[in-house]
């Protein structure tokens, strides 16, 4: 049988079994990464499985089931055991619920890639990985590491209203980081950012990325972070570069706008979210440089797909526009239930797990300028980039960054290196602030957003530039 017809017999088995609506994924995936510390090869991990996951909707209680076996006595099982699971869930009293339309469709899509990831030599991958570390200890790193992962998933999903899609996609990823330890505190500089760069590409992303050119000079960066000038407290002017603006956006917009935390449905590990259904297209988020998209059709970024784990077709729309909250990420069934009519934001991090909302693409559209005209703008700030720490309050309300490297601003140009930078903020209150915002965007991948009990993996894109923001309260040490 093929992989279609292992999921068509599952969804069957689950309407026979008094479901609704039923669909089945099928999922195979293949991954691998590589840690290497100070010129040598530290670990190689390499691991392949597959399976498929049945939800059920029986009334309005779902049931979701998974096994890895893929015959049809399995494919069976899961969804009749879906099926009973969802009618047990009936017992428990809540709200009708519905699902928003999603048109049957039948498509194979796959992501875009010049070189496969897992074809490459590992010889190649171990080469360049130690080459970068050996770099950054002989310029003064007491710890080199760098890593590179790969993930190579292909998906096949039926349901009950006719969609019958295929999908093929490859994400890899990877960066280097130099630590220098001193007399009373160690510092961390890394490339490109604390977590490497990632996409839905293949290994040539991590050719272009060419960490070796850049081991020497995180490495001396790291060392002269040691003995620069700590951060000064107050409130100033901050100009963030685009690798902290990708968390930014992440932590303070982009988990907010989950419709799932919205409606409470969901507070693991990040809460739930301090906005209202009821102020959608009314609520002043930010500025009105912010215009804020959630966007999966953007080729090679991590948060891409052409279908989410629903089946809705990937697109485009507004999260913010003009500084005004007007979108959301949304499920079929979350969207009925706000009175919203689209989904296209629900994915699972692997066939055993139940599909959610996560983020795909959320990004920040770029300004006007250019990073060195807003410097050249501001009298008296600090800069911070590449970030170290985050903390935000389980409404996403409240936030404190800190940052790997910052530097002083005066009369337009960048003064000394600084040490430990932190800010602090409020949402809404910290994006009105923002004046001035770059035209050089790039979208960061971040591979490892944390969502769900039991506890799932989601990969996300955040297209970010510069921007600079008033009054904001700097060298936050607690």
């Amino acid at each position: 049988m093929s992989h279609f017809d292992v999921a068509t017999v599952a969804v069957q088995a689950a309407l026979d079994a008094g479901a609704r609506y039923a669909d089945a994924r099928v999922m195979h995936r293949r991954t691998e990464s590589m840690n290497a510390r100070n010129g040598e090869i530290e670990d190689l991990t390499q691991q392949e499985d597959a399976g498929i996951g049945v939800r059920a909707l029986v009334g309005s209680g779902w049931g979701f089931y998974a096994v890895p076996d893929l015959s049809t006595a399995g494919a069976r099982l899961a969804g009749q055991t879906a099926a009973r699971i969802a009618a047990a869930s009936t017992q428990v009293p809540g709200p009708p619920l519905d699902l928003v339309r999603s048109p049957a469709t039948t498509a194979s899509w796959a992501s875009a890639c010049e070189v496969d990831p897992l074809g490459v030599p590992l010889g190649e991958k171990g080469e360049l990985l130690t080459t970068a570390t050996r770099l950054m200890v002989e310029h003064g790193a007491d710890l080199a590491e760098g890593l590179y992962q790969a993930w190579d998933t292909r998906k096949w999903f039926v349901s009950s209203e006719g969609h019958r899609i295929d999908q093929h996609i490859r994400e890899c990823g990877g960066g280097i980081s130099a630590t220098v330890v001193g007399e009373h505190e160690t510092q961390r500089r890394s490339y490109p950012s604390y977590r490497g760069q990632y996409g839905t590409r293949g290994w040539e992303l991590v050719r272009e990325l060419d960490l070796t050119a850049h081991a020497a000079r995180i490495a001396e960066e790291a060392r002269a972070l040691l003995t620069a000038p700590v951060c000064p407290a107050g409130e100033t002017t901050l100009i963030l570069g685009g690798e902290q603006m990708c968390l930014q956006i992440h932590e303070s917009v982009g988990h907010a706008i989950e419709l799932d935390r919205i409606l409470g449905w969901e507070a693991a590990f990040a809460g739930t979210s301090w906005l209202d259904l009821s102020k959608l297209g009314s609520l002043r988020y930010g500025s009105e440089l912010m215009n804020i998209t959630i966007d999966p059709t953007i080729p090679g970024a991590l948060g891409s797909f052409g279908f989410d784990d629903e089946g809705t077709p990937a697109q485009a729309r507004d999260a913010v526009r003009d500084g005004r909250w007007v979108g959301v990420l949304a499920g079929r069934d979350s969207a009925a239930v706000a009175g919203l009519d689209y989904g296209g934001s629900v994915r699972s991090d692997g066939w055993a797990r139940l599909p959610m909302v996560r983020m795909t693409n959320v990004g920040l559209e770029p300004g006007p300028h250019t990073l060195e005209e807003i410097i050249a703008a501001t009298d008296d700030g600090i800069l911070m980039d590449f970030n170290r720490s985050w903390s935000i309050d389980d409404r996403r309300l409240n936030f404190q960054f800190g940052c790997e490297i910052g530097y002083e601003v005066k009369n337009g140009k960048l003064g000394r290196m600084l040490r430990n930078p932190t800010y602090t903020g409020i949402g809404p209150r910290f994006w009105q602030s923002m004046d001035m915002l770059s035209n050089e965007t790039v979208a960061w991948g971040t591979p490892n957003c944390g969502k769900g009990q039991p506890g799932q993996i989601g990969h996300t894109g955040h297209p970010a530039a510069p921007a600079r923001f008033q009054n904001v309260r700097v060298g936050v040490k607690a």
